[in-house]
């Protein structure tokens, strides 16, 4: 990615599929080029919690509401150190921030953190395309000298695909950090970081948990060395296909029966490590506002998700693993897409979902409950 920190605001912007599909509009961020996965994002609300998700790593993130960085940007909300999408696609951007917490502009961010976007397009007929011939390889250009059409078509096919792409351990910590517990110290868990966001480990912190976070490379004797009374794997970025030692590491956790409780890419590792396949979405889930029903109880929740793989396990049975019995928890009411799993003869479970959800909603909060109630029925 190139990119200037230079006004954007008249600067002519392009943004090129890999189909040929063409859009015409303004920079906006940073100037220069980029490139990554195009993915739609059905959020109302929280750009700074997108922004700066480390699942996010290598997509470009089109906002399909049309108006985006109204409450300008904080240093409170951030779920990581840096934004994470290689590129940001909106259509009508705030020229003014108004908030009480706003300390400058979504623009004045992107510009300050080099992330090329482009403004004033036609989000909706691009979400629509997205939706009909599903994710894919974009690019973003901007500048005084843009590349005919047929370089910026050639650059964007040279760009490698999400599927196959390895990269938890490009986001996730290098060395291990303590989150610890707010008031009295219940329990400890080990957080095994694939992308983690900042809210997670706090949501746990509330609950009395200290939280030792540790790297994506983690070993089962590293997890192991903190003594922990229970076992989380993280959100995170690419193909679990790819994350072997993820699965190797978590199968350990299960041969020690110790509570287990996975999110979005800690689901699909529980999937893999549990025998299922994973596969690919057309488009993913990506928004604060998709149903979900949590079938152990019947209850609907209203969620926040960002995947675009999925986990490949019946909807229509219980299923033997070597773990034990193993069935499907949750599910997408949209697309009936596996959105949990829990073990029935162990104290493991994962959503696909994220149940910190900032900037919310706050639905599925009772799972971070649930993960307390395995730790303690362990600890009885």
């Amino acid at each position: 990615m190139t990119t200037s920190t230079r006004g954007a605001a008249k600067t002519p912007a392009v943004l090129v599929l890999e189909d040929g599909r063409i859009f015409r509009g303004r920079a906006y961020g940073a100037v220069g080029e980029t490139f990554g996965e195009a993915v739609f994002s059905t959020g109302m609300t929280g750009y700074q919690e997108t922004l700066t998700d480390p699942s996010y790593h290598r997509q470009v993130v089109v906002m399909t509401a049309p108006h985006v960085g109204n409450t300008g940007v904080n240093d409170e909300d951030p779920e990581s150190a840096q934004i994470w999408v290689s590129g940001y696609v909106v259509r009508d951007p705030a020229r003014v921030s108004s908030n009480w917490r706003s300390q400058r502009s979504l623009d004045e961010e992107l510009r300050n953190q080099g992330v090329v976007g482009i403004q004033g397009i036609d989000t909706r007929a691009l979400t629509r395309h997205l939706r009909e011939s599903g994710a894919m390889r974009v690019g973003i250009f901007s500048g005084s000298a843009l590349p005919d059409e047929g370089t910026m078509l050639a650059e964007v096919r040279q760009q490698p695909e999400m599927k196959g792409a390895n990269l938890s351990a490009e986001v996730a910590t290098k060395e291990t950090y303590v989150v610890p517990a707010i008031g009295e110290k219940k329990f400890t868990v080990a957080a095994v970081d694939l992308g983690i966001k900042g809210m997670t480990p706090h949501r746990m912190a509330e609950r009395g948990i200290e939280v030792h976070v540790l790297p994506a490379t983690a070993t089962a004797e590293d997890i192991y060395a903190v003594d922990p009374d229970g076992v989380f794997f993280s959100n995170g970025p690419g193909d679990p296909a790819t994350a072997d030692g993820p699965v190797a590491v978590m199968q350990a956790v299960l041969e020690r029966k110790t509570p287990l409780f996975g999110i979005c890419f800690g689901n699909q590792i529980l999937g893999r490590a549990l025998g299922f396949g994973t596969y690919k979405l057309k488009y993913g889930h990506r928004g604060i506002n998709q149903p979900v029903q949590d079938r152990t109880t019947g209850k609907v929740e209203v969620t926040a998700h960002n995947h675009g793989f999925a986990v490949d396990a019946p909807l229509d049975r219980v299923s033997d693993t070597p773990y034990g019995r193993a069935e499907v928890s949750h599910v997408c009411l949209n697309d009936q897409v596996v959105e949990g799993l829990q073990l029935l003869d162990q104290p493991a479970f994962s959503v696909q979902y994220h149940p910190e959800a900032a900037a919310g909603p706050h639905d599925a909060a009772y799972l971070f409950d649930r993960f307390v109630s395995l730790m303690e029925a362990e600890r009885a």
